[in-house]
């Protein structure tokens, strides 16, 4: 039985990137689709419904993270961005937006698809949902998904999610980097742990800094109930 190959709508305007990284692409069993473009980007991420998308963030006419935005405002695609700008606000900005990884520039084309692999594998084998958990005024519902604090909605990248999710379960107790990395993105997880760090960063921003602290050299762990007031 043959299976139809998984597309991969890569959004980059250097012929230099896209020429080779679609044929290694190709050569590794997937289908590779190319736009230049935002606008391109936008069109072809509606029609073609990619399994999965590269985004370069520098684009003629715009930025990637407003291909991002608009993408995951109706679309839980898996999102990867490619860039040259590798400080930690710009990941930070771009993983806020709902991308699930980022590649900084110079990349090799091993290492891309290696990270492809590692996304699609998590978004095809999500966990089961257990049931809510709530901690002082935040509350984490696994088979809504949804996540409010005092009451009102929290909106979360799909990886913050998860990464929220397993440290509430083990609140009160310090969860290794090791064991986030591989249980939030992949036991065979290609790249840098400064991955981890962005999410918590982005974590930290959006529900408050008392919950999430950092055990230097170990981990992190989420405040316990009686720590909250």
């Amino acid at each position: 039985m043959t299976h139809a190959k998984r597309t991969i709508l890569l959004v980059e305007d250097e012929e230099s990137i896209t020429t080779p990284l679609a044929e290694a692409l190709e050569r590794d069993g997937f289908k590779a689709e190319v736009a230049h473009t935002v606008a391109d980007a936008l069109s072809r991420g509606r029609s073609l419904h990619p399994d999965l998308v590269l985004l370069d963030i520098g684009l003629p006419d715009g930025s990637g993270l407003d291909v991002c935005r608009e993408l995951r405002a109706s679309s839980s695609v898996p999102i990867i961005i490619l860039s040259a700008r590798g400080e930690e606000a710009d990941r930070v900005v771009g993983l806020e937006l709902g991308a699930d990884d980022y590649v900084v520039k110079p990349f090799s084309a091993r290492e891309v698809i290696a990270r492809i692999r590692a996304v699609l594998r998590r978004a095809a084998t999500p966990a089961a949902p257990d049931g809510p958990v709530e901690i002082g005024p935040l509350r984490l519902d696994p088979a809504r998904r949804a996540v409010t604090l005092d009451g009102e909605p929290v909106e979360l990248a799909r990886k913050e999610f998860d990464l929220l999710s397993l440290l509430m379960r083990d609140a009160g107790t310090v969860v290794t980097r090791e064991r986030l990395i591989d249980e939030v993105w992949d036991v065979n997880w290609f790249g840098s742990t400064k991955t981890l760090d962005v999410h918590v960063s982005a974590l930290r921003k959006k529900i408050g800094h008392d919950f999430i602290h950092t055990v230097r050299g170990v981990g992190f762990r989420f405040a316990s109930p009686e720590e909250i007031t």
